[in-house]
């Protein structure tokens, strides 16, 4: 039996977008893991590039959801996009009373929002997240992608950007573990340290893990090197 053919699809609005894969183990789940996908907020990326992670959060006793969302190019935007998290996150806690602890994995653009929507969840894993709008439009990353999200400049709408991005926001209440490559080419590792920096100095519990040669996309491979360290994590924050 392939992956998909174990998915159930949870649908949280009326656009072909608006969707939860959901993967069940076998007996009683210890939780939820909810994993956010990237791609600089942009079509054509999409949920299967978390795909990869399932089987191994899966074997670890994880009730597994993968939220699709639209974005930049297919209806997505700012606040479509964080507004249909959002609604698939509630979906998935109106589905099922009794889930345990919801843990929120992002990856990139997806850590972004898992860092956005951090209320819902029991603790965050951040793999490269966006963490800075403001920073990240002066800067031009993902070739202008803020830009293309928000679909305004910080002094044009200041508060647009208080909103989206994590950085102006106040802190996760809950344990986050940022994990990035100190070579990351996409994602600056600079602001995940200015973040997690940040984010000690006022006390919020964020923990940030740099790894040396370890490539953006290599971040969601459950066999790369820094994958031990994380479910270590996940484990001491959220005993089985």
């Amino acid at each position: 039996m392939t992956i998909h053919e174990e998915r159930r699809v949870l649908r949280y609005g009326d656009d072909p977008q608006q969707e939860v894969g959901v993967w069940s183990p076998t007996g009683r789940p210890r939780g939820t893991a909810v994993l956010v996908h990237g791609g600089y907020w942009r079509t054509p990326w999409a949920a299967d590039l978390m795909h990869p992670l399932v089987p191994a959060l899966l074997e670890r006793g994880w009730r597994v959801a993968v939220p699709e969302y639209r974005r930049i190019g297919s209806g997505g935007g700012w606040p479509e996009t964080s507004d249909d998290v959002a609604a698939g996150l509630a979906a998935l806690h109106e589905q099922d009373d009794d889930t345990g602890p919801v843990l929120l994995v992002g990856h990139s653009a997806g850590g972004h929002l898992a860092l956005l929507h951090s209320a819902v969840a029991d603790a965050v894993v951040a793999l490269a997240p966006v963490t800075d709008l403001v920073r990240g439009y002066a800067e031009g990353i993902g070739s202008g992608a803020v830009a293309e999200l928000v679909g305004a400049s910080p002094e044009s709408d200041p508060e647009a950007y208080r909103t989206a991005s994590p950085r102006q926001r106040p802190w996760p209440a809950c344990p986050v573990l940022v994990v990035h490559g100190t070579d990351d080419a996409r994602v600056p590792v600079e602001h995940s340290r200015d973040y997690a920096a940040a984010a000690a100095a006022d006390g919020a519990a964020v923990e940030l893990v740099e790894p040396e040669q370890l490539d953006h996309m290599a971040l969601i491979d459950p066999d790369a090197p820094h994958w031990p360290g994380v479910r270590a994590w996940i484990d001491a924050v959220l005993r089985p």
